[in-house]
């Protein structure tokens, strides 16, 4: 395996460790339960500057996170804030990098009541490029479905949430194609395994609610933000199944993934087969933004250096 992630240090409850020792015990709560919450971030070099992606909002997210699960952490979140930015700096990165600060039940017991557990936090910075190499991916719709919001929070971003994901996403691996679409328990359509989706049809981009039971996606919620500045509209609603085949454009959207067409659903091309122009759209414009090159946007941009 490549160790090209790997930096210097990582971030550990406001100190940094070398990255080798950045260690936590076999008895650690998290690792037992998937009691963890998380967030992904990403930052843009643009050869000048490095620009750390709605920084506030991954922030938020975190913190809302911690409330949910009723976790509580001992650092605000001025200091995780400057915390990642302190470990940008410290790691020296002047590339595109992706963060991953993690909330994580410690040392204990074995037993779920972890109410006088530690929590321990990490930053961790490294080194990333794309999520998926290729320019447009191939899908199926999995088996699994996601859970539900009746089942687990899943406007929260937990560690233990992904084995669903980790399900649907070998399932598809191991019968040849990139990745899956998950369906929620009423058979609607709801995310791919790490990314919220969208669909074009008549010129129109549609996306499934919140109430789907998806994830609140940043990127998605930007999206939805900057889409009208190309005279573009989205739609809102719950998606059958059926109308991915049929649809004119696909394509997920996240932190990771960023903009991802989709090209084939269960072997099925979607439109011509090829990049949609409205996925390539929104595409370009996402990065223009993401490199500071969009004035209205730069209040989503934090400068590390």
């Amino acid at each position: 395996m490549s160790k090209d992630f790997e930096t210097r240090f990582i971030w550990h409850n406001g100190s940094f460790v070398p990255w080798q020792e950045a260690k936590v015990h076999v008895m650690t709560n998290a690792l037992h339960y998937g009691t963890g919450v998380f967030e992904g971030i990403r930052a843009y070099w643009n050869s000048k500057q490095l620009y750390i992606f709605r920084l506030q909002d991954h922030i938020n997210r975190f913190f809302n996170s911690i409330k949910i699960y009723n976790f509580g952490i001992d650092f605000s979140k001025e200091q995780i804030s400057e915390g990642i930015k302190e470990t940008l700096r410290k790691n020296e990165l002047r590339t595109d990098v992706y963060i991953r600060p993690l909330a994580i039940k410690g040392y204990g017991p074995i037993g779920l009541d972890v109410r006088k557990l530690k929590t321990d936090v990490f930053i961790i910075a490294m080194p990333y490029g794309k999520y998926f190499e290729k320019e447009g991916i191939e899908v199926l719709v999995s088996s699994w479905r996601r859970i539900s919001s009746q089942t687990l929070p899943v406007l929260a971003k937990v560690t233990g949430h992904y084995s669903n994901s980790v399900l649907a996403k070998l399932d598809a691996l191991n019968k040849g194609y990139d990745d899956a679409i998950l369906l929620n328990e009423e058979g609607k359509v709801c995310e791919g395994t790490g990314e919220n989706i969208m669909m074009v049809k008549d010129g129109i981009i549609y996306t499934p609610p919140i109430s789907a039971g998806i994830l609140d996606g940043i990127t998605r919620r930007s999206i939805m933000e900057f889409a009208p500045d190309l005279g573009l509209k989205v739609v809102e609603k719950d998606i059958d199944r059926g109308e991915l085949y049929t649809a004119d454009e696909l394509f997920f959207v996240g932190t990771a993934a960023e903009i991802t067409p989709i090209l084939k659903v269960d072997g099925r091309p979607i439109g011509d087969g090829k990049v949609g122009p409205i996925s390539k759209k929104l595409k370009d414009y996402f990065a223009l933004i993401t490199q500071g090159k969009v004035d209205k946007y730069l209040k989503w941009l934090e400068a590390v250096w």
